[in-house]
């Protein structure tokens, strides 16, 4: 903290990015696995997501030693989703441990917003996303059918684009670093959107949105976490964990909807059998949805 006003070039916020996100990370993923007993060699795939800053060697690759990580892990590094990348991983890995159910996968997203202000733009979408976007890490492991867990199983994914909508969200990037694109239209899209694409979702499980007993939603701000609630018809107690979540760390890019997936496991716990659904939205402009069932 001493260091952060000095950093006025985007070479050296991306050098502390490196850092913090080394030793953040590190904490996140070995808390995950002691949570289920596992140590870092046990693991046979690390997705690594964030969009807050570059490396290369990636931050997967750098965890290796670090942390002892198996020299024949199978390393993912995606950047660039942004907030809908903690869902997008968890997504992935799902795929992967559904092809080779034996085996481990790991995410971890860490996300340092606060490296990515531009201390000298006055735009309100720049004021906004620099009182809002905070900093966090998060990581979650996915283990293939043939593994014993007392988790949540992952039903179904998907995955949902929406053509022409590029400039919505994301990044300007210039010599000062990245820049903040965020459209005044995004609640908007959303409440167009989001209702729709849910319900087509369940449906192909036989599902309705009575049947979801847990809503994991990822903590854009409060006009999103509006939109949404009214896009799914949802009151403001059933997104209790979401709305405590936001003031407490703010938005953490795609660490969020993670956070919010730790406080409904350990705090409201679903019962036995019971669905959730996890989701969140991103640059693209996209979204990523994700069913589970309490085993």
């Amino acid at each position: 903290m001493d260091a952060y006003y000095d950093l006025n070039r985007w070479g050296q916020a991306n050098n502390a990015w490196i850092e913090c996100a080394l030793e953040l990370g590190a904490q996140a993923l070995c808390s995950a696995l002691g949570s289920v007993g596992l140590a870092p060699q046990d693991i046979d795939a690390l997705f690594v997501v964030s969009v807050t800053g570059i490396a290369s060697p990636s931050l997967d690759a750098r965890l290796v030693n670090r942390i002892g990580l198996s020299p024949r892990i199978k390393r993912i590094p995606i950047f660039g989703l942004g907030c809908v990348a903690g869902a997008a991983g968890i997504a992935r890995a799902a795929d992967y441990v559904r092809a080779f159910p034996d085996q481990v996968a790991a995410l971890l997203s860490v996300e340092l917003c606060s490296l990515t202000l531009q201390k000298e733009d006055l735009s309100m979408a720049n004021l906004i996303s620099a009182a809002l976007f905070g900093d966090g890490a998060a990581a979650v492991i996915i283990m293939g059918s043939e593994r014993k867990s007392d988790g949540a199983d992952i039903l179904a994914t998907q995955s949902v684009f929406y053509p022409q909508t590029e400039h919505i969200m994301g990044w300007d990037i210039s010599e000062r670093g990245f820049q903040i694109v965020l459209s005044p239209n995004l609640p908007e899209l959303i409440v167009d959107h989001l209702g729709h694409d849910v319900d087509a979702f369940l449906a192909q499980h036989g599902l309705t949105r009575k049947n979801i007993g847990g809503w994991i939603l990822h903590t854009g701000g409060p006009k999103i976490l509006e939109a949404t609630a009214r896009a799914l018809d949802l009151s403001r107690k059933v997104l209790d964990a979401s709305w405590e979540c936001l003031p407490e760390v703010g938005n953490l890019s795609s660490a969020s909807v993670l956070l919010v997936l730790e406080d409904v496991f350990k705090h409201r716990r679903p019962e036995a059998g019971a669905y959730s659904l996890l989701a969140a939205m991103g640059p693209g402009f996209c979204s990523e949805l994700v069913l589970l069932r309490r085993n």
